[in-house]
Formats: structure tokens, C-alpha cells, sequence
């Protein structure tokens, strides 16, 4: 009997609509056979950020396309996928309900296994995926949305050493650029920007290193950033190109000293809570993609005595190929949902550790 599965997997938890069939088998190994990403850039450049009424009614219009893109692709139909997996949280909830009542609908007409999958487990296992790495291994998922520090025991067991307490750093990259009129997504204008800049012309300041732990900041070094630019227009009436630069350079310094100091300690920390005799650092999300940022890291982890390991960026981004790797691995553990499957706006991967976003009756934030 084939110990091969295939899952057809969905996400759309923000702006991105999604899907992917992957293929496990001891034999073969792991197998992209099709990755699918709508972006939505276009509709929301104009808001310099995402807004979430038009994102969920983009992947209600998109989702059975990009599917069926995916399942072409692979090759396949719909009835020769073993199961399905979808993103139920966390995330803008109007997307999240789009991509699992649109999984619920194949999964009922197909008559195929239905599996629920945490969007953070998602990136958080695709250094499973791209490079087959064991357990355990320390994650450090900096996303537009997320940024947290996770050992990764198992595919569903998460200790959280830290993460923000306020905004991501994908987030101050987009509200950056558009504090600066630079255009959205922000994270690889103001690298463009920065590259260009003198650092040493604005030294923003580093929140929370004076603090013992890896919880991170990044909220006032935004607000940083707009004082500074103010100062700016108030002097000359305008930002020049140069000023434009030296900012993006300042800034993106900032948040680079403090995700390489706080990674430092989480490797600390990771060290001190496993056994493991070659420890790994994998990386996550799009701010992974940073030059100056992934360089500092991999420094780091050769200070450190880490392997340091990035997966392509186009499975660093959300992705459904991630989400499909993360059916396949419940899949082997019989962890299956049924038609009642909920969204969830909030789905912290370590349910022990206290809130660090706030929580209320629907539970906590992250």
C-alpha cells in the first residue's frame, strides 16, 4: 500500500488568495506539484496598507480560480487529493471565513477529509517542507502581521520564548514607507531606499533592549521616524531623495540590531530548554527576504554555533503550499475536522503563554 499523500491546501488569511497541491512519500520525499498566489497589491496601493473589506471580497472572487489553477497544474483532479487544508486562523477574519467555507464546499462535494490549519504553524513548519530539518529547531517568524520567537517541539507543540508587543516589523516597513511616500508594500521600497542612505545620519532608537527577555517593539521607533520627518519638512518644506534614503537607512539599522540582539537571546533561551547537539534557526515571513536583516542573522548564528535556514522566498511569504505541508503532516496524525469548522481571528500557536496583544472574549491576539 503507498504511504503517499496529496493535499490540496488553501489560505487567505490577509491580502494574499492561495493555492497549492503538495505530495509526501518516504520514497519521493516532499513534492511542490503546484503553488498558486494571487496578489492583491493593486487594490489596496492606494490605502497604503490592507483594507480588510476589500481583501475578503477579492478571495470570495478568487479562491475557486486559483484552485483550479492549482489543481491544473498538478496535474490532478479534485478527486484524487486525499484531503484538504485550510487556514482557519488567525487573521482579517472576512478572508479567513472566504478560504474555509470555500474548503468546506470542496470537501463536502468532493467528499475529502477536511483539516484546519493555524496560519502561524504554517510558516512555521515550511522549513519542514523545503529542507526536511527534525525537531526541535528555534523559528523566528517576522510577517506583516506576526513576529514571534518559537521553539517548534512538534508540528503541534509551540513554546513562544517572545514576540511584539505592538506592531510587526513588516507592519513599521509599510507604515515607514508610507510615513515617507514611498508606495506599497513597503518592506522592499525601503530597502531600495536604504541602500542608498547614510545610516550613521539618524540613530532612532532600539526599543526594549534595555529589558531582560525577547519580547520586541517596534511601534515607537515608527513614531520615531515620524518626528524625525517632520523636523525634516518643517526646516525645508519637503523631503529630498537624500532624505528619503538616510531615513529608510536609519530605520531599517534599527529594526535589524534589535531582531539580531533579540535573537541572540532566544538562542540563548533555546539552548537552555533543549538538548538538541546541532541547533537550527529558521526564518519566516517576508521581512526574511530583508538583505541587511537575514545578513545580520546569519552572522549571528555563526557567533552562535546555529545552522541558519531561510526557506525560497516564495514559501517565506504566505503561501498554500505551506498550508498543504501542514495537512500532510495532520494528515499522518488523523487530525481531521468536520463541516462545523469555525474561523478564527485569534489562534495563538502556544496556548500556555500569556497574551502579548491583549485578548477578550474571543480569546487571545498571539
Amino acid at each position: 500500500m503507498s504511504d503517499s499523500i496529496t493535499i490540496l491546501g488553501l489560505e487567505s488569511s490577509c491580502d494574499d488568495t492561495a493555492a497549492a497541491v503538495v505530495r509526501h512519500s518516504a520514497e519521493n520525499g516532499t513534492e511542490i506539484l503546484s503553488s498558486e498566489v494571487f496578489e492583491q497589491y493593486d487594490l489596496h496601493a492606494d490605502f497604503g496598507g490592507v483594507v480588510p473589506e476589500i481583501a475578503a471580497r477579492a478571495h470570495a472572487e478568487r479562491l475557486d480560480i486559483c484552485v483550479e489553477n492549482a489543481l491544473d497544474k498538478a496535474g490532478l483532479k479534485l478527486a484524487e487529493v486525499d484531503a484538504i487544508s485550510v487556514t482557519s486562523g488567525p487573521g482579517l477574519i472576512g478572508g479567513v471565513l472566504s478560504g474555509v467555507m470555500c474548503a468546506k464546499g470542496l470537501s463536502v462535494g468532493a467528499g475529502k477529509p477536511l483539516i484546519s490549519v493555524n496560519h502561524l504553524a504554517g510558516h512555521a513548519l515550511t522549513p519542514r517542507m523545503t529542507d526536511g530539518i527534525a525537531f526541535p529547531y528555534l523559528m523566528l517568524l517576522i510577517s506583516g502581521g506576526h513576529c514571534q520567537f518559537l521553539i517548534v517541539h512538534s508540528a503541534d507543540e509551540y513554546t513562544r520564548l517572545g514576540g511584539t508587543i505592538d506592531d510587526s516589523p513588516g507592519e513599521a516597513f509599510d507604515k515607514t514607507a508610507k510615513l515617507l511616500g514611498l508606495g506599497y508594500p513597503g518592506g522592499p521600497l525601503v530597502q531600495e531606499k536604504a541602500a542608498q542612505g547614510d545610516v550613521k545620519r539618524f540613530k532612532f532608537p532600539r526599543p526594549l533592549l534595555d529589558r531582560a527577555g525577547c519580547d520586541m517593539s517596534f511601534s515607537g521607533l515608527k513614531t520615531a521616524l515620524r518626528r524625525a520627518r517632520d523636523q525634516i519638512v518643517e526646516e525645508k518644506g519637503g523631503l529630498t531623495v537624500t532624505d528619503q534614503a538616510d531615513l529608510c537607512a536609519g530605520f531599517q539599522d534599527a529594526v535589524a540590531a534589535v531582531l539580531t540582539e533579540k535573537t541572540r537571546r532566544a538562542c540563548l533561551a533555546f539552548m537552555e530548554q533543549t538538548d538538541t547537539k546541532t541547533p537550527v534557526l529558521a526564518v519566516a515571513g517576508g521581512v526574511a527576504a530583508n538583505i541587511q536583516i537575514r545578513a545580520a542573522l546569519q552572522d549571528l548564528c555563526a557567533e552562535q554555533g546555529f545552522s541558519f535556514l531561510a526557506p525560497p522566498l516564495k514559501y517565506c511569504t504566505d503561501n498554500a503550499a505551506m498550508i498543504a505541508w501542514v495537512g500532510v503532516e495532520k494528515y499522518r496524525a488523523g487530525a481531521f475536522s468536520d463541516i462545523s469548522l469555525n474561523a478564527r481571528p485569534r489562534w495563538p500557536l502556544d496556548q500556555s503563554a500569556a497574551p502579548m496583544l491583549g485578548s477578550g472574549k474571543k480569546g487571545a491576539k498571539a
